[in-house]
């Protein structure tokens, strides 16, 4: 029989009945306003085209590594899940592999993949009913056919789910075709990319060499000289400027940071351009291009986003078959404090710098990491991310850096997801979380409760706004 599917209301608050009186109270007042998605990796090709998605598969489970890594780790094979690979798309057919899932839906029990789905199946399609082998056809047939309506293109969902502002992540070498058609037809949402140049910073990049080659003919620089390389970054995050980037992002395995002298940077450039770099001077080369990107940002005014600290493609059958992001990245260890210094040494004292750290090692919250954004004017603390996106793992974050770094120094929440339908749910636990993390200052008379409203007010509006630099938005959406 199948099982009935329940949103409690008053889900993710804690148990005791005052605190849980007061999160209640202090959700109700943020529970409605926009959502600002300043960081993610959807495709903005949904919504310039605004085609419908075909079937659940393909929009939901295919794409997700949060729901294959957990499938392939109880040994089902990404091939018959729907996963494209490196031959092109899955030969799998799409309702066996949601059935497939159904059957396995158990594994999710207490994961925050289990929240964000069952907040989708119910707020988004209606299901009454848990997804289980007895209702998958119900699920598909019944998402199969909202999806083949106008108010399940992306556009309309975009609306629906009040998105003041959606951030995509495109390479230094996309030459965003998707955000300017958006530009050019003027569409009315706010749809905007960031700048991720790993591709032509990391010379371990798989795709570097071509990469390179490719970003001297999008500029028409010469980037095998070290002014030519700068330059046509330079360029190129004006391309991104242009499609209304306030960001970029750097996703490398340490945050390692470093400030060569010209001679010195020169000679690695060489080395790095001839391939003849080692692990060591590649490791080096990326830390001085996170220095160099500080630079460009004091001219431009683009945010640096640091995400260190996951060893990418540990699998490496897997990438081989299946290619970058299929859910074999694992955290490792990270240090920030000597790690950064070369980069604040040069640039931490100057106001018109602006980085939010990241981190997947929760061990340096309130050792590195607390103290440095509760220190440096230029340093914001990203919210909790990718394996700590959790209500555990956000917990976790505000205990850990609340009393050295305050509030106020960190950067709200963003969702960097790839599944659009999962961004209202993913930001309804966030709101949720801090609710129940300020309600027990108030019952511990920590805060006072109009504090706190405020407080749950910046963390989903202001402080997302503000470390974003997200001037078009209004500094109260509440008129």
């Amino acid at each position: 029989m199948a099982k009935t599917l329940r949103l409690h209301p008053e889900r993710l608050f804690p148990s005791d009945p005052a605190a849980r009186a007061v999160a209640a109270r202090l959700y109700a007042e943020i529970r409605d306003l926009p959502i600002i998605s300043p960081h993610g990796h959807t495709d903005p090709a949904w919504f310039a085209e605004n085609a419908a998605w075909t079937d659940p598969t393909s929009l939901l489970l295919a794409p997700d590594h949060y729901l294959y890594r957990m499938l392939y780790s109880q040994g089902i094979p990404l091939e018959k899940l729907g996963v494209p690979s490196r031959q092109g798309p899955s030969g799998a057919d799409p309702r066996e592999a949601w059935r497939l899932f159904a059957s396995h839906f158990h594994l999710f029990r207490g994961t925050p993949s289990s929240i964000w789905l069952n907040h989708v199946f119910g707020e988004v399609f209606g299901f009454t009913q848990a997804l289980s082998t007895e209702t998958a056809d119900e699920y598909y047939d019944g998402i199969t056919a909202a999806l083949a309506t106008p108010a399940f293109r992306p556009r309309a969902l975009f609306d629906r789910f009040r998105i003041a502002l959606l951030a995509t992540t495109e390479g230094a070498v996309d030459e965003l075709p998707h955000h300017r058609a958006m530009r050019a037809e003027g569409w009315h949402g706010n749809v905007v990319t960031t700048y991720r140049p790993d591709s032509v910073v990391d010379p371990e990049h798989e795709e570097f060499a071509g990469a390179l080659a490719r970003f001297g003919n999008m500029t028409g620089e010469d980037v095998e000289s070290w002014d030519g390389y700068l330059l046509a970054h330079r360029k190129r995050r004006a391309d991104f400027i242009a499609m209304g980037a306030t960001a970029s992002d750097h996703g490398h395995p340490t945050a390692a940071t470093a400030d060569l002298s010209r001679p010195a940077v020169e000679a690695l450039f060489a080395k790095v351009v001839a391939g003849k770099a080692d692990a060591a001077e590649a490791e080096l080369f990326r830390a001085q291009m996170l220095t160099e990107m500080a630079r460009m940002s004091l001219d431009d005014g683009l945010v640096m986003q640091i995400h260190p600290g996951s060893f990418r493609n540990h699998n490496t059958q897997l990438f081989a078959a299946y290619g970058r992001d299929k859910g074999a990245d694992i955290p490792r260890q990270t240090e920030y404090v000597q790690a950064l210094r070369p980069l604040l040494g040069a640039h931490g004292n100057d106001p018109r710098l602006s980085i939010i750290l990241f981190t997947l090692d929760e061990t340096v919250y309130a050792r590195e990491l607390a103290p440095l954004a509760g220190h440096y004017p230029c340093l914001t603390l990203g919210p909790a991310w990718w394996f700590h996106d959790s209500p555990e793992g956000m917990r976790r974050f505000r205990e850990q850096v609340t009393e050295t770094a305050g509030f106020y120094n960190t950067a709200g929440f963003n969702d960097d997801t790839r599944a659009f339908l999962s961004i209202p749910a993913r930001h309804d636990v966030a709101r949720r979380v801090d609710s129940a993390f300020l309600a027990r200052l108030v019952t511990e008379q920590r805060l006072d409760e109009d504090e706190a409203a405020e407080l749950a007010f910046d963390l989903t509006w202001t402080l997302p706004r503000r470390a974003y630099r997200l001037n078009n938005l209004p500094a109260d959406p509440r008129g």
